[in-house]
């Protein structure tokens, strides 16, 4: 650890359940009574745009009841004290790490509390109820929508997630299922230029073949002791 500088750490809903954000799947998951295509595409947005703002509107809502974790709280401890790149890419549309006092984040699937306009592209803050056809502070047109990577569409910031991946000498993926792409690839990527990978996850992920070291449990756990090990070799 002593000779690593650069770090790209990858974030999925498995750090923010500790929070008590629900995970996408599985029982009791957001997707429980809907259907990914009533909810999360382009084409459920156009055909029934009141249900899919209003699926936002409560996870947004939501957002008020939880706190970030001992595991945003360790990253973001590792974020200001790192003295290399880091990059923490997360898959969470939540606001937990920043909260937590990350700064070197990036949403590449967007966040929940801000809005995105379809007409002039402008993102606005947005905290409170998004009802369909909202006017855009900016250009006026009715076009305001979740500012959400919906299924079929590009993740946010991908030419900066490659060009950090093909820098970085660690790789990190924590709560990740690695089964949806282009994510569940960055560590064939990580790993294609170099970088050393570890995966910490409650099970083994889809992808934990890919992985040098797999490192099993709660992330509330884990992340804080390796963020320590870390900045104890830096």
């Amino acid at each position: 650890m002593a000779r690593l500088r650069n770090l790209v750490i990858l974030t999925g809903a498995g750090v923010s359940a500790e929070s008590g954000i629900a995970t996408f799947r599985g029982p009791g998951g957001l997707w429980e009574g809907h259907r990914v295509e009533d909810v999360c595409t382009p084409e459920a947005l156009a055909r029934d745009p009141l249900l899919v703002h209003r699926f936002y509107d409560l996870r947004r809502a939501a957002l008020d009841t939880v706190a970030p974790n001992a595991a945003h709280h360790a990253l973001a401890r590792l974020d200001a004290a790192w003295p290399g790149d880091l990059l923490i890419v997360t898959q969470n549309v939540d606001d937990l790490h920043e909260r937590a006092g990350a700064r070197r984040l990036l949403h590449m699937h967007g966040a929940l509390r801000s809005a995105l306009c379809a007409a002039c592209g402008i993102r606005e803050p947005w905290t409170d109820a998004l009802p369909p056809e909202t006017e855009c502070p900016n250009c006026g047109m009715l076009a305001l929508r979740p500012d959400i990577v919906f299924f079929g569409e590009m993740p946010y910031e991908m030419e900066r997630i490659e060009a950090a991946l093909a820098d970085a000498d660690l790789f990190v993926s924590i709560g990740t299922s690695g089964a949806v792409y282009p994510a569940a690839g960055f560590v064939q990527t990580a790993r294609h230029h170099g970088a050393a990978t570890l995966e910490m996850n409650l099970d083994p992920s889809g992808g934990s073949h890919w992985f040098e070291e797999s490192r099993m449990g709660p992330a509330g756990t884990l992340v804080p002791a390796w963020v320590d090990d870390v900045l104890a070799a830096a």
